[in-house]
């Protein structure tokens, strides 16, 4: 099914038929991403075959560094007017991306001018409404959305006398087995992840149902003051400095290269997003895979928020390249597309037609664990904990984090005195957000 058949055509003229640029012109389209290794060979395949499908638009696709690193080129760029067409925004963006009325056009807009009206009952509902505003409206469009679940070395945990068919369920589990694995010798250290902030603030309050912060973790509301020194966050990042005292965990870095370190078989456990999945299967590796650890309690887990990105249009641009983009995103909802996209790199499918051919052609029964990012975020309705966290500068609160953690894992600090003053420096810089706007 492609988006011709979801997004219901209202005007019947294609979109050739429509292009103001003189006859054979090809409209160039620039895609700014931020995806590398594995993925970025995905980006590159995907532009060469929808340029390869028609004549008309060109999609040129340019990486430009992390996710943080590209958000920051794209606004640069819309300074200096010069925007990309597209550009992919992670998620925590979103907020950054919604203040910026007049930079960026809806996606929707984009789609009902090229003569489509979006259904959004045929996407993952938790994907749509993350990346829409309150009252429906699509702002971006969904490309790699991805749920934090755990990875582990099956032949580290045979070495270690660790049982693969049954990997830890919570933290507590987890940091019990990367002991044993670091005392036992079958790896230098036993449990590192990714994106400290994600994992291990945001979609650790939505799994465990506690809050982020008020005003529904900024959902409801810009004025937010965050929870985030709570006890079970003190609890659990006290454990995580414990083990890194030794080495039993390793810190990788911010954003995703603790990957390398679970990689090269230094660490025998990695929490990471799926869409890590693509180069781990391109390594090689005899791995396993487990759901989100989630800290013992009532009614836990609950369920995690989609991370990933999704793709913003810039304003200003010409009819043509709009219609091109339109005409893109046509090609990205096709349901074979989005099958192999989620079944390649371990991204979650944008469209439940999607989801469905995957079900039924039997992947997930022949691939135990890659239904999980799925269920982890399906399986239960949302909770004001665990819709997701809006902030008008996200990218700013998780720097902020990222500095009292790298100080707390480095000894000059413990995990109480560095949430505290994450806390303090977090509300102080949501407010002068808050204030500018």
């Amino acid at each position: 099914m492609s988006l011709r058949t979801i997004l219901a055509g209202t005007t019947g003229l294609s979109l050739v038929a429509l292009a103001s640029t003189p006859a054979f012109a090809v409209t160039e389209l620039q895609w700014w991403h931020a995806m590398s290794g594995a993925n970025n060979e995905v980006v590159d395949t995907l532009a060469k075959e929808f340029n390869d499908s028609q004549a008309d638009y060109r999609i040129v696709p340019v990486f430009k560094g992390t996710y943080p690193e590209t958000l920051n080129a794209g606004i640069a760029a819309f300074r200096a007017k010069q925007p990309p067409a597209i550009m992919q925004v992670f998620d925590v963006g979103t907020g950054v991306m919604m203040a910026a009325e007049g930079a960026m056009k809806p996606v929707a807009e984009v789609l009902e001018e090229g003569g489509y009206a979006f259904d959004k009952s045929q996407y993952l509902p938790g994907i749509v409404a993350y990346y829409s505003k309150p009252d429906g409206t699509m702002l971006s469009f969904p490309y790699n959305s991805s749920s934090p679940i755990l990875f582990f070395n099956k032949d580290i945990f045979e070495k270690a006398g660790l049982d693969v068919a049954n990997p830890p369920k919570t933290w507590s589990e987890v940091f019990e087995a990367a002991r044993t694995i670091k005392s036992s010798g079958a790896a230098a250290c036993g449990y590192t992840s990714t994106w400290l902030t994600w994992i291990h603030l945001e979609n650790f309050a939505a799994w465990n149902n506690v809050s982020y912060g008020s005003n529904e973790n900024g959902l409801a509301g810009p004025n937010v003051e965050l929870a985030l020194d709570a006890p079970i966050y003190v609890e659990h990042f006290q454990a995580i400095a414990d083990l890194a005292k030794d080495g039993t965990f390793r810190y990788g870095g911010r954003t995703s290269e603790a990957k390398q370190l679970f990689l090269s078989g230094e660490c025998g456990i990695l929490t990471e997003s799926s869409g890590g999945l693509g180069d781990i299967v391109k390594a090689g590796m005899n791995y396993g895979i487990g759901q989100l650890p989630f800290v013992e309690g009532e009614g836990r887990p609950q369920n995690t928020i989609p991370g990933g990105a999704s793709l913003w249009v810039f304003g200003g641009l010409d009819d043509a390249q709009y219609k091109g983009v339109a005409e893109f995103f046509n090609f990205l909802s096709q349901t074979e597309i989005q099958v192999r996209l989620h079944q390649q790199s371990g991204y979650l499918p944008v469209t439940l037609a999607a989801y469905e051919a995957t079900k039924a052609s039997g992947f997930y029964e022949q691939n135990p664990g890659r239904e999980t990012p799925i269920t982890q975020m399906m399986g239960k309705a949302p909770t004001e904990n665990s819709r997701g966290v809006r902030l008008a500068n996200l990218p700013q609160v998780r720097d902020i984090a990222n500095e009292e953690f790298e100080a707390m894992l480095a000894g000059s600090q413990d995990a109480e005195t560095a949430l505290k003053k994450l806390v303090e420096r977090g509300n102080a810089a949501i407010r002068e957000a808050v204030g500018s706007q």
